[in-house]
Order: C-alpha cells, then sequence, then structure tokens
C-alpha cells in the first residue's frame, strides 16, 4: 500500500537535503521510495538541441523519452491550470512511500521542516496538517511530536508512523480543492 507524507518548510529550511539523506534511510529499512517536488517557478529537464527539447518546442503536449536505464514523460501545460497534488499523486507508481516535497499549502500530513537561522515563522498551527516537526531549534511550545533535523533515523520512524495511505491523502486533497 502506497504511503504519502510531505515535508513543508519555507525555501532555505533543507527540506531538500534532509530528503537525500531520509531516502537511502528509508530504502535501508527496505522500502521503495518516490518523490513528488513542487516547483515554484518555470523549470526545464529538458536540453535545448535534443530531439526531445525539439519536439515539445514544436508543440507536443507530451514527449515521453525512454532508453534502457530510464524514461521521463513530459508534459506541457499550454495554458492550463497546473495539476493539484492529488491528481499527480494518481499519476504516480506504487512504491511504499511517496514524500512530498513543497505543497505547503495542502491538506495532506505533513511533517515541518524548520531552520532557526532561516529567521521564518513555523507553519504549525496555522496549518493543522503538519503532524511533526524536524527542526534545529527547541519546538516545545508545540505539542507535535518533534525531532532534531539531522536525527535522520527519526525522521524516518516519524514517517513510518505518520504517512498516510494514498487513497486517503488523494480523497482529502479533492474535496478540499487544494491549491499548491
Amino acid at each position: 500500500m502506497t504511503r504519502i507524507i510531505g515535508f513543508a518548510g519555507w525555501s532555505g529550511a533543507g527540506k531538500t537535503s534532509l530528503l537525500t539523506k531520509l531516502i537511502p534511510c528509508l530504502k535501508a529499512r527496505g522500502h521503495s521510495v518516490s518523490t513528488v517536488k513542487h516547483a515554484h517557478h518555470a523549470f526545464d529537464i529538458d536540453t535545448p538541441g535534443k530531439d526531445s527539447f525539439l519536439h515539445r518546442a514544436s508543440g507536443a503536449t507530451e514527449v515521453l523519452v525512454a532508453s534502457s536505464a530510464r524514461w521521463a514523460l513530459m508534459h506541457e501545460l499550454r495554458g492550463a491550470p497546473e495539476p493539484e497534488l492529488g491528481e499527480l499523486l494518481s499519476a504516480m507508481s506504487a512504491v511504499d512511500f511517496i514524500l512530498v516535497e513543497g505543497f505547503k499549502r495542502n491538506a495532506h500530513i505533513k511533517i515541518e521542516v524548520h531552520r532557526r537561522l532561516n529567521n521564518k515563522p513555523w507553519l504549525y498551527p496555522d496549518d493543522p496538517s503538519i503532524g511533526a516537526i524536524a527542526s534545529d531549534t527547541d519546538s516545545s511550545e508545540h505539542p507535535l511530536p518533534h525531532v532534531a533535523l539531522d536525527d535522520i533515523e527519526a525522521v524516518a520512524d516519524l514517517v513510518e508512523t505518520l504517512a498516510w495511505p494514498l487513497d486517503i491523502a488523494i480523497a482529502r486533497l479533492t474535496q478540499r480543492g487544494n491549491a499548491a
């Protein structure tokens, strides 16, 4: 059964650094892991001049590139609205855990990643879908489970404990009509 959990925090809090350590930890525990990452700006995963780039630039809505090592599907929105998180999760293959980085305004269960030197406000308690905190500072004023930002094993324990089944997450995200 695929389960999801998000990692939310302000830019510079260390979400990506945490996930790059967490993924091998979860894999070492025998779990399969995929990720969904939200980007707040135009981005390109293709290389100008390559055939796939030229197909897309010519107007193709989708371009699938495949080799013996991997495949990637690029979908151009061409003015269509950005897909909701629930729609994106529905497109993912089955794994044990899907870790969602970003999408901090969505109502799925999340671990707040908070770094003191970032000098940003806490997301919790304003975001009721925060279920735990990973931080380099004391958050004893919050009643949520709290682990040190660099305690990857403890973060993995939180993932195993808190992650929601995918169908429940999609239903909740769909019913609320969440935006990224």
